[in-house]
């Protein structure tokens, strides 16, 4: 709440020094309340409807949530040829599994969140995001992800890493042991995807994850999305497959029209251009 001042709420966080987005609230706070992991708020804003903010850093806004959700669960999912059982780690507000959803091959999905306030929070105020909490196929888990993923060998087609920044709960999901575990869990065409934070601002971040990331698995790349409301506008995933496979950047199953139309930003091509890095972000990534 200290970071709201005057109707307008400012992203000051340590991750990001030197720069704060600022967005103006349309009415009151919606929802505020300290769990026993994090801080989470919930207000309405003027330009980016509603929007959840944990320990002070965004997470999603309902205008500009689809470039993320979509582009974390379309590209591995349009990557495996036949997925059928998906873990998302993280992702209480529901957005990624509403996603995963929408593939009808999928016959299990399974959420591990730490934090069951964050999903209650997400319900009542983010219901288009958390509709996905209604799909029969899911399952929630309320633990640590990164000790839920040591109970599973050979398991999941594929893994979803839908973290907040590496600080407080999440930090876990960025180290080595994390990556370690989830290559365990994998089936053996399995693939993996996980949040990686903004080239822009965290170099070192992704350089060191990308040394330790290409130990574990034997085909990693980087790819981004355009969220407008994410640090620079700009955010990171990294890619890998347990089997080897150099990672496609076209969808290896059709997207048809039907399903295109489910779809509010991903897209073969838009799959494709995620994987199109500026030229100092290829040099520092040796890609």
């Amino acid at each position: 709440m200290d970071n709201i001042i005057k109707g307008w709420f400012s992203e000051i966080n340590e991750f990001w020094p030197g720069q704060a987005l600022s967005i103006e609230l349309d009415g009151p706070v919606l929802y505020h309340e300290k769990s026993d992991f994090q801080d989470i708020l919930i207000f309405k804003s003027k330009a980016f409807g509603n929007v959840l903010v944990l320990d002070g850093a965004i997470q999603i806004t309902e205008k500009d949530e689809i470039a993320y959700q979509e582009q974390i669960a379309h590209i591995p999912l349009f990557t495996h040829p036949n997925p059928k059982k998906v873990l998302v780690v993280g992702g209480g507000d529901g957005g990624v599994i509403r996603e995963v959803a929408k593939h009808d091959c999928v016959e299990e999905i399974h959420l591990c969140e730490i934090d069951q306030k964050v999903i209650e929070a997400s319900k009542k105020f983010l219901p288009k995001i958390a509709v996905g909490f209604n799909d029969p196929r899911v399952r929630v888990h309320i633990e640590d992800g990164a000790e839920f993923v040591k109970k599973y060998k050979n398991e999941f087609d594929v893994v979803i890493t839908d973290s907040s920044d590496p600080s407080g709960p999440a930090s876990q999901l960025f180290g080595e042991e994390y990556f370690k575990v989830v290559k365990e869990a994998l089936t053996d065409n399995g693939v993996l995807i996980t949040q990686a934070e903004c080239i822009w601002l965290h170099v070192d971040l992704i350089v060191s994850m990308k040394k330790f990331i290409s130990k574990i698995f034997p085909s990693v790349t980087y790819a981004t999305s355009q969220i407008p409301t994410y640090p620079n506008g700009s955010l990171g995933f990294f890619l890998a497959t347990k089997n080897g496979t150099v990672f496609p950047t076209e969808p290896v199953r059709e997207v048809t029209a039907e399903f295109q139309a489910k779809l509010n930003y991903y897209t073969p091509k838009m799959h494709n251009a995620a994987f199109t890095l500026p030229a100092f972000a290829e040099r520092i990534l040796n890609f």
